[in-house]
């Protein structure tokens, strides 16, 4: 138990208080419960000179705490006892005035000093209060991110939950993914600056911007395309903001598809997520990757065995080459991807036509698959294709079990 505040004022004194703190209250237009026992600290400081014990500025700093809790701005909690002290000394009973001027000045000051302590009391407790709810939005924040983009939560639990971030888990929705070539630091900043360029371009509802994994991670709703053309290119608008925003920074933006519901967010989400890995390993200079434009290696993909398979039978006679492998790859991936002509080849190469014929008769002679088949060249297209996602000849095929 605390301490009992000296004896100061005359008995039955504390009608008046009330009076002020009401006035207060009122005049502010803030919750009179904040006023707590600091009207009294002040009139024992107004009749005695006591300053407040430690005690009396800690009910004072859990006011400040009570304050922010009921959504009370630290602004408002100061001028509510501003207005109260001012309204206070004016009040202060005849009986307690004093006609000597050094008795006044001593008076006033005692009450001033306590009226900075308080105050000092009432904002820190305010502060404290508000770095706690900050801490705890941010790990409920936290925790919905990774629940919606792992898409394994209770379905109803998270459109409830979604609704204080303003995500209507009922619509479409599309995720992107930014993420830095070299470093991860700074990705708080950039993230805040990206939110409000994303809300800026989208609203403010139905979209969230956030960190994962040293991405950032942005969940727009769907819109209808304005054109003929198709859906808004996604990653081509984060990537042209982030150079407005940040341009010394070097970053790669991948987008998934559109879907619907709460899991269209997390499978979206893992679209996303594998376009990056594919880039990274496929495309390494691309700076916006759709993940459309990678369905065929999510297909290849998904059975790791197969594709195994298709290096080892088809391409792996390549191995045996002086030099290794990769030259005739190189131009075989360069050569499809140019549509099949030998010019357009050569000129992405930088070397000559003729180069490139050799090389791919000499790609016919050792496996046994020429382009010129559409059998023959659907096979050597899925076995590079299939060899870049291995990451082959860089590294071993996985081993026959």
């Amino acid at each position: 138990m605390p301490p009992a505040r000296p004896p100061g004022r005359s008995p039955g004194d504390d009608g008046w208080l009330e009076a002020v703190g009401a006035a207060a209250a009122s005049a502010t237009r803030a919750p009179l419960d904040l006023i707590g026992d600091y009207l009294p600290i002040l009139a024992d400081a107004a009749v005695d000179g006591r300053r407040p014990e430690a005690w009396e500025l800690e009910a004072v700093r859990e006011l400040g705490r009570r304050a922010a809790a009921q959504g009370v701005g630290a602004r408002r909690a100061v001028d509510l006892y501003l207005s109260a002290a001012w309204r206070l000394w004016r009040a202060l009973p005849l009986d307690e005035r004093s006609s000597d001027p050094e008795k006044v000045r001593r008076s006033a000051e005692a009450v001033l000093r306590s009226l900075d302590d308080a105050v000092g009391a009432l904002v820190a407790g305010h502060q404290a209060e508000r770095r706690d709810q900050v801490r705890h939005e941010e790990a409920q924040r936290r925790e919905f991110v990774d629940d919606l983009l792992r898409g394994d939560a209770d379905v109803a639990q998270m459109v409830q939950r979604a609704e204080p971030f303003g995500l209507d888990l009922g619509r479409s929705h599309r995720v992107a993914l930014a993420a830095l070539r070299d470093a991860d630091d700074g990705l708080g900043r950039s993230a805040i600056l990206l939110e409000r360029a994303v809300v800026d371009r989208f609203g403010d509802r139905d979209v969230l911007v956030a960190t994962k994994d040293g991405r950032v991670v942005v969940v727009v709703p769907h819109r209808p395309p304005a054109t003929p053309s198709g859906e808004p290119e996604l990653g081509a608008l984060l990537r042209e903001e982030l150079l407005r925003l940040e341009p010394a920074r070097g970053w790669r933006v991948a987008a998934g598809r559109t879907f619907p519901g709460a899991y269209g967010v997390a499978r979206s989400y893992e679209e996303a997520r594998e376009a990056l890995q594919f880039a990274e390993r496929l495309d390494p200079d691309a700076d916006v990757v759709d993940s459309r434009d990678l369905l065929v290696y999510r297909v290849l993909g998904r059975d790791q065995a197969a594709i195994t398979d298709l290096v080892r039978d088809v391409l792996g006679p390549l191995d045996a080459v002086r030099g290794g492998p990769e030259p005739l790859l190189r131009t075989l991936y360069e050569y499809v991807g140019a549509g099949d002509v030998a010019t357009e080849a050569a000129r992405r190469l930088h070397v000559s036509v003729r180069t490139v014929t050799y090389r791919l008769a000499r790609i016919r002679q050792l496996t046994g698959y020429g382009v010129g088949q559409p059998s023959e060249r659907f096979a050597l297209h899925a076995a590079v294709l299939g060899a870049r996602l291995l990451d082959w000849p860089a590294q071993p095929l996985p081993s026959e079990t």
